[in-house]
């Protein structure tokens, strides 16, 4: 081959490896979960103040600075909203329950160590911080389709289920007296319905108010 062929002959240049694991994401993906979120705490906090039938999508795309249509780009209706803000609230929930049951400190009765890190658990969900999820919970309800309803309650039984073992052996060993399965139900909602009255401005905190609903429920053997 003579030199003017050599240098009219195109260079082989490697081709570049593809990077492992999934592509980072771009910055406008990054910014799509953060408005997505932003949705979510703007909606619950307005469906806790002013209730979902009369919070209107224009006023949770204002509370987030997007124009009144952009809400659907993330969520096909405010029922779907509505529904996903109560679903994130329950695994967020479940999440901080299964953390405190691992961080149960050691103790001469690790049952009892085990019902306060559950009553506490549920007190950090009920009045911790991004907390406006359970009121919904508990008042809208009845806004949600049927087939919305029966994804949430696998949720509610996940996180319900729990429980049940910790009051099993509660009750056997005579720290309660009560049937397990009507305990569970009475104490889950008494400690819910604290989101009505419970405020630290009338100077309890939440390790008191765990301390007496221990008292309440529990017996001294």
């Amino acid at each position: 081959m003579t030199a003017s062929k050599r240098l009219i002959q195109p260079a082989t240049l490697p081709v570049p490896k593809r990077p492992r694991g999934r592509p980072r994401k771009t910055e406008g993906e990054r910014d799509d979960g953060n408005r997505r979120h932003a949705l979510l705490s703007a909606a619950a906090r307005l469906f806790r103040r002013q209730g979902f039938a009369a919070t209107s999508t224009r006023d949770i795309a204002a509370a987030v600075g997007m124009h009144s249509g952009s809400p659907f780009y993330h969520f096909k209706s405010k029922s779907a909203l509505l529904c996903t803000v109560m679903e994130e609230g329950m695994q967020a929930a479940i999440a901080r329950q299964k953390a405190a049951l691992q961080a149960v400190p050691p103790s001469p009765e690790p049952v009892l160590a085990q019902m306060r890190q559950l009553i506490r658990a549920h007190f950090d969900t009920l009045h911790g911080r991004g907390n406006d999820f359970v009121p919904v919970m508990l008042y809208e309800h009845r806004s949600l389709t049927n087939l919305q309803r029966v994804s949430l309650s696998k949720l509610q039984h996940e996180y319900e289920a729990a429980w049940t073992p910790v009051l099993e052996a509660l009750h056997a060993s005579g720290h309660l007296r009560a049937p397990v399965k009507l305990s569970r139900l009475l104490i889950l909602g008494a400690l819910s319905w604290s989101v009505q009255w419970f405020s630290p401005r009338k100077g309890a905190s939440l390790d008191e108010l765990t301390d007496a609903a221990m008292a309440l429920f529990l017996k001294e053997c």
